[in-house]
């Protein structure tokens, strides 16, 4: 029998759960080097979406990543749009992806705009149910993360190693061990 990660109670309102945990984890732990500059120029637009079919999702995003694309990178330099009414279980929010990626291409955005994913049970294919490393992708609740190209390829670019940003996130997690993740995450 394989141990499972330990969920951690997250707060009532789901933009304060994802702030903490932007806070907390993705910046506290430095998971992602190049979210700290956005995050503290207010760059960082944090939506919450009350969907709850994929339908009414895809809709949003679509709005979401129109507004993206003509606002100015100075005011809003990429969006997490949090939705914890749907695509709570992890295999179909995968599959969601797909159309996600396809309404990038359809708004002519493959190559400006992308969508990153994270989620509160994230797993990887190629590793055990209960490895830590799944954690670098695990938020309070289900989230669209939409980047600029541009930013991304600019951030990658000053960065010393970015191909080692994924080993030592897994290190730093290995050593802060479940519980350390669940504790992180608490209110």
């Amino acid at each position: 029998m394989t141990a499972q990660l330990p969920d951690a109670p997250t707060a009532d309102d789901p933009l304060t759960a994802t702030r903490r945990w932007v806070e907390r984890a993705v910046i506290g732990l430095n998971l992602c080097p190049f979210a700290k500059a956005v995050y503290v120029k207010d760059q960082v637009r944090l939506v919450l979406c009350e969907a709850t079919t994929p339908e009414a999702l895809l809709e949003r995003l679509a709005e979401e990543l129109l507004h993206l694309r003509d606002t100015p990178a100075q005011t809003t330099d990429t969006t997490l749009l949090v939705h914890p009414h749907v695509l709570q279980d992890f295999l179909d929010y995968n599959d969601f992806l797909d159309a996600a990626d396809a309404l990038v291409e359809s708004l002519d955005l493959d190559g400006v705009l992308q969508v990153a994913s994270f989620h509160p049970d994230y797993r990887f294919a190629d590793a055990p149910d209960d490895d830590i490393g799944h954690c670098t992708n695990r938020s309070p609740y289900p989230t669209l993360h939409l980047l600029r190209e541009d930013s991304v390829e600019r951030a990658v670019a000053i960065y010393p190693d970015p191909d080692a940003i994924v080993e030592r996130n897994i290190a730093t997690l290995e050593r802060l061990g479940p519980d350390g993740w669940a504790a992180l995450r608490r209110p």
